[in-house]
């Protein structure tokens, strides 16, 4: 069973539509402890065996950001300056875990827990991504800037 979804920006810049492989209610979405997902008020969804599709419609709007181990990239929207989620790319295949924050019905997942993956050595931090992002990503961007 594949449950689609949605999500936004409020501006709309970034734009994502994807499906998870359970119910929506069987996700715990992860609070992150590290200083910056706290100040952004972010909590992580993702799903390994479900797929993720984000848009940009304007490139020089959108921000990537690397902080921390530098690592995995933060995707901002420079308009109205949400978090939209983080990715990561190993050996050509892109994860990516969305902030649940910017669904259209985040009502419908599970409440948040806390995570500390920066706790995690690099390895273990990369080998946890593996296993719980979304890894079926697909990244679009208009072309009109």
């Amino acid at each position: 069973m594949h449950q689609p979804f949605s999500a936004s920006c409020p501006c709309g810049n970034l734009s994502v539509r994807g499906e998870f492989s359970r119910p929506a209610n069987e996700y715990t979405p992860r609070a992150c402890d590290c200083e910056f997902c706290r100040k952004h008020g972010a909590t992580y969804v993702s799903d390994p065996e479900g797929a993720l599709a984000i848009h940009c419609r304007s490139n020089a709007d959108t921000l990537r950001y690397r902080q921390g181990s530098g690592t995995a990239e933060f995707l901002l929207c420079r308009r109205c300056g949400v978090l939209a989620g983080v990715l990561w790319s190993d050996e050509g295949k892109s994860y990516a875990a969305l902030n649940a924050r910017i669904l259209d019905n985040p009502a419908t997942l599970g409440a948040a827990q806390p995570a500390s993956p920066r706790q995690l050595p690099l390895d273990e931090r990369k080998d946890r991504w593996r296993r719980l992002w979304f890894a079926d990503v697909r990244i679009t961007q208009d072309t009109t800037d």
